[in-house]
């Protein structure tokens, strides 16, 4: 029964995360969650025009298939022109050529010698065994015409290839942001904190982090907005442009009279609806190439009263040290209900900026589908 009642558990928190999944529209890995109908074949066409965006956008077995086709269709077209050119000169077995005979390719008697007659040519393997003679022209020009061809679709496909393996996607996976967002108070404002690091020693040049706050919002003649977009600005000890993203660091956005937030309290946060969107924008160092990085944070992905634990430290020899273990870790704090009330008195909450080591007992290592279930 203990079984029985475990399984059913897991069951509803697997169907919660996949509705938070569905429900979002950027999910946690950075991918837009949107679908789009009623679209005309006539825009679909712009998807053919735009091939090279096409390609570069689909998946690695669909760009194999591709590959492999391309190749396949270039020689059994080419398959035909031999075999019309060793029909034209009567070079089949079954036009009974003369044993005097002068054939435009030597051993191209059928469809399957044609065949491979193409592959031979376009891939310059040249077995010996099918030689082309000089006595027919249309053989001479489909022999040109197709090593030109090959040439070219080998350059192309090399191409696709090497962008496609370049392309800074896989940089941006080594960029990590917490699962969770914390609200506490620093240095005298009531803040909204959410930690990312730099999985690489490889800087990112030129990094500038932002938000987009979207909920549906109405406005006073009466117009429903569905995604009505708010910039949220982050900012660091040192600023909030260009970050030094050597380290793991924690992004402050300032709850004040000009914060969406600003009317939210401990009470009402988790009964709201919206979707917290961060960006993070920057240029490898190692490839010159820029990249975006997104994560999203929704209503019960925010923790009131939390506060991430230090994770940069210092080793006996003076070198830095930085904790992954404590990346996405948190301590409890003393923090105002509500933004308002924080400003009003703003000096009862900064003694519990820092966890003393009586906290360290109650820290807490915040995973997603845990916090989704407990909030």
């Amino acid at each position: 029964m203990k079984m029985t009642r475990t399984l059913a558990q897991l069951l509803r928190e697997y169907l919660a995360e996949r509705q938070i999944h569905k429900n979002r529209l950027v999910t946690k890995d950075g991918h837009c969650n949107i679908a789009y109908g009623s679209v005309r074949q006539s825009h679909l066409f712009v998807y053919v025009l735009d091939f090279w965006t096409t390609l570069m956008d689909m998946r690695w077995r669909y760009i194999v298939f591709h590959f492999g086709a391309s190749f396949v269709f270039g020689w059994f077209i080419f398959g035909l022109f031999w075999y019309w050119a060793a029909f034209a000169n009567g070079d089949l077995y079954w036009q009974n050529p003369s044993p005097d005979h002068n054939p435009c390719v030597v051993n191209v008697v059928d469809m399957t010698g044609a065949f491979l007659q193409a592959i031979e040519t376009q891939m310059s393997i040249g077995y010996g065994y099918r030689v082309i003679t000089p006595f027919c022209p249309s053989a001479i020009t489909i022999f040109t015409v197709q090593a030109v061809f090959g040439t070219v679709i080998i350059c192309f496909w090399c191409g696709v290839i090497m962008t496609k393996v370049s392309r800074p996607k896989k940089r941006a996976k080594t960029i990590s942001f917490s699962k969770m967002a914390v609200i506490c108070s620093n240095k005298d404002n009531l803040c909204l904190q959410i930690r990312v690091a730099n999985m690489r020693k490889s800087l990112m040049i030129g990094s500038q982090i932002y938000g987009k706050l979207l909920k549906t919002t109405v406005t006073p003649e009466g117009e429903t907005i569905i995604m009505d977009q708010t910039r949220i600005d982050f900012i660091v000890d040192a600023g909030k442009d260009n970050l030094f993203f050597v380290c793991p660091l924690t992004l402050y956005h300032i709850i004040d009279e000009s914060s969406p937030f600003f009317q939210t309290t401990v009470d009402t946060l988790h009964q709201q609806e919206f979707e917290l969107v961060v960006f993070l924008d920057g240029t490898a160092e190692s490839t010159s190439s820029s990249c975006q990085v997104r994560t999203s944070y929704l209503p019960k992905e925010i923790m009131w009263g939390y506060q991430f634990l230090p994770i940069i430290s210092r080793n006996k020899d003076g070198k830095y040290h930085v904790d992954f273990s404590n990346f996405a870790r948190v301590a409890p704090v003393d923090t105002a209900p509500c933004a308002s009330h924080f400003a009003k008195s703003p000096d009862s909450f900064n003694h519990y900026n820092t966890p003393t080591e009586s906290d360290r007992f109650q820290e807490m290592e915040v995973k997603d589908q845990s916090c989704a279930t407990n909030m």
